[in-house]
């Protein structure tokens, strides 16, 4: 089981990343709302992770804090949920956005993340409601507000980073035409590709 890694990072693509750790390199995949506060590439970072074996592949999830990696647990324990599923959920909406839709059965909010119908919601909200009391608000993961936070990406070419954003948006569960309209309407000169899927999920939320 790999459960931590501390190293450099050597590449951010969108949820992916790539951090080298004694020589070998990790390719994890990471909630948005966790991605956004990562450092900047070239820079140490200590992740988190949930290995996940299949049959044909061998996965890494990473999280910035263990509280972050035990959320997304919960949430893929629920029946129906996967670990795709799972990461769609925590990049569409911060943690205490998605406790407090669990707590109101809010399933309306819930059903707007890509992969989650109504039976999928429904079925979160019924299985997370006693599992996630307790969970103190001041203790999980919040997306900075910060735009400045996010690393500025210099100069290269700026549809670039709007392919990388819908790739990213792609990755997550959301449908091509979708990706595709949300990141044009959104989109302004000089913004990141971070910044564009922040500005994404946010105006889908």
């Amino acid at each position: 089981m790999i459960g931590r890694l501390r190293g450099t990072l050597i590449e951010k693509l969108p949820p992916e990343l790539l951090i080298e750790v004694n020589g070998v390199g990790y390719e994890v995949q990471m909630p948005m709302s966790c991605f956004y506060e990562l450092p900047n590439v070239g820079e140490e970072a200590t992740i988190y992770t949930h290995f996940v074996v299949r049959e044909d592949a061998q996965l890494l999830y990473g999280f910035n804090t263990v509280k972050e990696r035990a959320l997304f647990r919960e949430v893929i324990k629920a029946n129906g949920v996967g670990p795709k599923l799972g990461l769609g959920i925590l990049s569409g909406m911060t943690a205490m956005q998605f406790v407090s839709c669990v707590e109101r059965e809010d399933i309306s909010t819930l059903v707007k993340l890509p992969g989650v119908g109504k039976k999928t919601a429904e079925r979160l909200v019924v299985e997370m409601k006693d599992r996630l009391k307790g969970w103190g608000a001041g203790d999980l993961f919040t997306p900075a507000d910060d735009m400045s936070a996010i690393d500025s990406q210099p100069a290269a070419n700026q549809s670039n980073f709007e392919e990388e954003a819908i790739s990213a948006l792609l990755a997550l569960g959301y449908k091509p035409t979708q990706a595709s309209k949300v990141v044009s309407q959104v989109a302004k000169p000089d913004m990141s590709s971070e910044a564009l899927i922040r500005e994404a999920l946010k105006s889908m939320a």
